[in-house]
């Protein structure tokens, strides 16, 4: 990413609404996948080191490592974090095989340069049989925006032919589900219609950050009562290494 992307995102992340969203939702579904099991987490791509922070509060008693690749973001996410950090690619991780419970991975499979057979192939290796591979990846290939490119996004994902690159490298019990579906039409209105350039990487103003992340805990209500979100702006990925 361009380097004044990690800066706000450095900056953002632990109070900027949509990554609140976002850490709850991958917390709540490693909880959901029997999270308390998971003792050796890896968070893929962890940028900035916002999820690897949570990650460590969250499971005290785990190994949890960070994987980044830019040296920038390494630094400000062990710093931020205190939790171990390897540079290196999702392409090629530099770990062996089984050595992981569980994988998280927020929107990296996406980017400019990632191999997604590779990286798809590589975090199957480094799961142990039965570990879990969490993914937050942009949904919707038409939505590709000015945001994306000033966050080195390569593409958007549809929903089933993300389901097939699952199945084909080889994950099983595959389930894919929306979110950020209630605040859809702004994002629509932003990314479509106003068309700003750069990146949405920035704090509002407090009452509406308050109100979106207040939006954003409605939807995990509805998606813990296994209500599925028919759209959204992001897609949640669930699978197992059988």
């Amino acid at each position: 990413m361009e380097r004044g992307e990690y800066e706000r995102l450095g900056q953002a992340e632990d109070r900027m609404w949509w990554f609140r969203g976002l850490h709850a939702n991958l917390l709540s579904a490693l909880a959901a996948g029997g999270g308390v099991g998971q003792r050796r987490i890896l968070d893929a791509g962890c940028g900035t080191g916002g999820l690897v922070a949570r990650l460590k509060v969250a499971y005290p008693a785990a190994m949890v490592v960070g994987l980044e690749l830019d040296a920038e973001a390494a630094r400000l996410a062990r710093a931020k974090s205190g939790a171990p950090l390897c540079r290196g690619s999702v392409d090629q991780l530099p770990f062996a095989a089984n050595a992981f419970d569980a994988i998280l991975s927020a929107d990296v499979l996406c980017h400019e340069g990632v191999d997604e057979e590779g990286a798809l192939g590589e975090f199957r290796r480094c799961l142990a049989p039965g570990g879990l591979l969490l993914l937050n990846l942009p949904a919707y290939p038409w939505l590709y925006s000015a945001h994306d490119a000033a966050v080195a996004n390569a593409r958007r994902y549809a929903r089933g032919a993300l389901h097939r690159q699952l199945a084909t490298a080889g994950f099983a019990e595959i389930r894919l589900g929306y979110w950020n579906s209630l605040l859809f039409p702004l994002m629509l209105l932003r990314r479509l219609v106003w068309r700003r350039g750069g990146s949405d990487v920035a704090l509002l103003p407090a009452p509406i950050e308050r109100v979106f992340a207040a939006v954003l805990a409605v939807e995990r209500r509805l998606c813990g009562w296994r209500l599925p979100l028919p759209f959204g702006g992001s897609i949640l990925v669930r699978a197992v290494k059988p």
